[in-house]
């Protein structure tokens, strides 16, 4: 059950599902073979139009994870900034429920 604050309660616990979600994609991308075609959620490449403002942008993202950074830009050019904007949300996101988790378990 959602707590508003995108967190599913699970009895005393919270489960950060956002925080879960964001470092899931990055470890698939990782994972991911980006110099391949693959399958796509992407609506538009899925009704057959050639152009899409987003379609590459998790190879893009992958690439700079191996390194290949002329490939990563030359594949999406917001691959790059989206990878640093995603990893500051991970940080942000663990930083808060670290911060959380210490203030509920301080025994004093």
């Amino acid at each position: 059950m959602s707590n508003g604050k995108g967190v599913l309660s699970m009895g005393r616990s919270a489960l950060p599902i956002e925080l879960l979600c964001w470092t899931t994609a990055l470890v698939l991308l990782y994972f991911s073979n980006p110099h391949s075609h693959h399958f796509t959620l992407c609506p538009l490449e899925n009704m057959g139009l050639d152009w899409c403002p987003g379609c590459g942008l998790g190879r893009s993202i992958a690439l700079f994870m191996h390194g290949e950074i002329p490939a990563s830009f030359r594949m999406h050019w917001l691959g790059i900034p989206a990878f640093g904007v995603i990893a500051h949300r991970i940080y942000a996101l663990s930083r808060r429920e670290y911060y959380s988790w210490t203030k509920h378990n301080r025994h004093e």
